[in-house]
């Protein structure tokens, strides 16, 4: 018998993404921040290419380790420009190394950024809160696909396999 899944899990790649992470809660920093920085990477483009390219993300931004990507300097820049494997617009990268450095402040703030996470459940609210403490790409869409994609909120379709986990 075939799963259901929702609607969007087309292909293997977004399938496979479907069925083992997008929705499971995430409470590691890291990983919170490789979500977040992708989620802002998406913006205007399909999901499909992003996971696509994740894997050449993960080199060019260093494992996602905030406290890396927050010492990348303009020679780090121009070296992601010319990086086919991402996506090369210099406002989206440029916004992952600034929030890199805002990631860095909450953490400090908040014992952990996945802490900080925990005070909200409405992503409007989420959104206006990161854009006030620096972060970029962070609207409200951008929010709450994050929120989804790393379990805060169940968006599965209420007929899919993964919606009552």
């Amino acid at each position: 018998m075939k799963r259901k899944r929702c609607a969007w899990a087309k292909g293997e790649l977004a399938t496979l993404y479907h069925d083992r992470e997008w929705g499971v809660p995430v409470h590691d920093d890291r990983t919170l921040f490789e979500f977040l920085i992708l989620e802002g990477a998406q913006a205007g483009l399909s999901w499909d290419t992003i996971l696509r390219k994740r894997a050449a993300y993960r080199a060019a931004f260093a494992s996602f380790e905030p406290q890396r990507v927050a010492r990348f300097t303009q020679r780090d820049i121009t070296r992601l420009m010319n990086d086919s494997g991402i996506v090369r617009n210099r406002l989206k990268i440029e916004s992952a190394i600034g929030n890199a450095r805002a990631f860095l402040a909450m953490q400090e703030a908040h014992d952990s950024f996945d802490a900080y996470l925990q005070l909200f459940t409405d992503a409007s609210e989420l959104s206006k809160d990161l854009r006030k403490r620096g972060f970029r790409f962070v609207g409200p869409t951008i929010c709450y696909a994050f929120m989804q994609a790393v379990g805060m909120v169940n968006g599965h379709d209420p007929s899919c396999f993964r919606h009552a986990r």
